[in-house]
């Protein structure tokens, strides 16, 4: 199988893309300290289209409990303002102008367990998106199977599970650091 090599490498670089997704995800949820990366997950309708919040205004940190979304055009304040109320991360927008301010609370212990489950959420999709990239690189092995002996069948489906482990286990990694994070005070 020659070409083995470069395949489980596309299948390690595919499943890395859920350790990405889930890492983007988790820094869209709060710990009680503002951070430009919590509106990352923010989708704004803006021109008949869904864009990221960092597309349509600057995001700025002027004090540690507090986000500065500046708004470029004044037409999508309110859009932007809808976005973050629609969010769920429990942000109320206070707008003057084109700068809508975000007060980042305490966090209550009800609200970090709803984030810790969200955190949980996140990372079972990644994982499944993971488990999909072994199904498909599995399925792939099953049509190649004629052409090339049990031996080396065996061998790339024990790689596959090793780079599933793998992924699985990063996932597991992050959603303990970002539940730690969120749950300590």
């Amino acid at each position: 199988m020659a070409n083995a090599t470069h395949d489980i490498n596309e299948i390690k670089r595919r499943m890395s893309g859920a350790s990405a997704a889930l890492k983007t995800e988790l820094s869209g949820l709060r710990t009680g300290r503002a951070s430009a990366h919590l509106l990352d997950p923010v989708m704004v309708e803006a021109y008949g289209a869904m864009m990221p919040l960092v597309q349509v205004a600057s995001v700025t940190i002027p004090e540690p409990r507090m986000i500065s979304v500046n708004v470029w055009d004044k037409s999508l304040v309110h859009a932007t303002e809808k976005a973050i109320v629609n969010s769920n991360l429990g942000l109320s927008p206070a707008t003057e102008g084109q700068t809508i301010r975000l007060r980042i609370p305490e966090l209550n212990q009800e609200r970090r367990k709803e984030l810790v489950k969200l955190a949980h959420k996140y990372a079972e999709n990644a994982r499944i998106a993971v488990r999909h990239v072994r199904r498909d690189a599995l399925d792939t092995i099953k049509k190649i199977e004629k052409e090339h002996g049990k031996d080396e069948i065996e061998r790339f489906t024990a790689e596959i599970q090793k780079a599933t482990d793998a992924g699985i286990a990063e996932l597991d990694h992050m959603l303990a650091a970002k539940e730690k994070e969120i749950l300590t005070v």
